[in-house]
């Protein structure tokens, strides 16, 4: 692609999104040829993560359409992080998909929204072309924060309906409530096969203390879709932001997005 051309490509657009009860999801769109991309944050984070951003560059410099969008409660989003549940943020993404994309999409999900990007994919099958998994995070709320609860944090959960929990990135407390825990039971997925047959490609990093890599190996064996690819990466954490690492999302995302363009 010559300089020429590049300067003439779209630059991203910002916008809301209105939602029922007066929710609103802001987002940033590329238009361009499909299938596009979706980029689904991950929990407490937002769609000005490093990742997104170079997914949309990545996308603007090859003319392909893109979204990211913050779910609600975080970032630019309307509500408040203490409502929000998986079954919230899976309905925005499927309303985001719905309202903001055209045609054919590959989801690209980071930690929570590797999990979130299954749930709309289930919701929108017809729609999703392909699945990529950034240290994806499905049933996180049970097996990483519930079952690693103390006793007195459980009972504190179910007497009083909150537990502030220790954010070393932001060195302050944030809440994890009674309702994300029980309204998340609704949606865990490792324990049965998962219902989707398109192609899937999963990274993730060998250091991450966040999420085992071993939910990597077990997402795979619950999709039902022979396409199932896993990156596992020795050296890396949890965050999958370096340069090799985008450099590693960029080949892969050429790859994927040849594959579907040739049907």
């Amino acid at each position: 692609m010559s300089e020429h051309d590049k300067a003439d490509l779209p630059g991203p657009a910002a916008g809301i999104l209105a939602r029922g009860g007066g929710g609103s999801i802001a987002y940033n769109s590329l238009t361009g040829k499909n299938p596009g991309i979706v980029f689904l944050h991950g929990f407490k984070s937002d769609m000005t993560g490093g990742k997104a951003l170079a997914v949309e560059a990545f996308c603007q410099r090859r003319g392909q359409a893109f979204l990211r969008f913050d779910a609600s409660g975080h970032g630019g989003s309307g509500g408040n992080f203490e409502e929000g549940t998986i079954g919230q943020w899976t309905a925005d993404a499927v309303a985001a998909i719905d309202a903001l994309t055209e045609g054919p999409q590959i989801l690209v999900g980071s930690s929570m929204g590797g999990w979130i990007m299954l749930l709309a994919a289930l919701e929108r099958r017809e729609r999703v072309a392909g699945l990529v998994g950034l240290a994806a995070a499905p049933d996180f709320t049970e097996e990483l924060i519930f079952d690693a609860f103390t006793p007195e944090q459980k009972q504190t959960l179910l007497s009083g309906g909150v537990v502030l929990v220790d954010n070393p990135v932001e060195n302050v407390p944030y809440p994890i409530t009674r309702r994300l825990i029980e309204e998340a039971r609704q949606h865990l997925l490792l324990a049965d096969p998962i219902n989707l047959t398109c192609p899937v490609r999963l990274v993730h990093g060998q250091q991450d203390l966040d999420v085992p890599w071993q939910t990597a190996l077990r997402l795979q064996e619950q999709l039902l879709s022979a396409d199932v690819e896993v990156t596992l990466v020795k050296s890396a954490g949890h965050r999958l932001s370096e340069p090799q690492d985008l450099d590693r999302l960029f080949d892969l995302l050429e790859r994927l997005l040849r594959q579907v363009e040739q049907g």
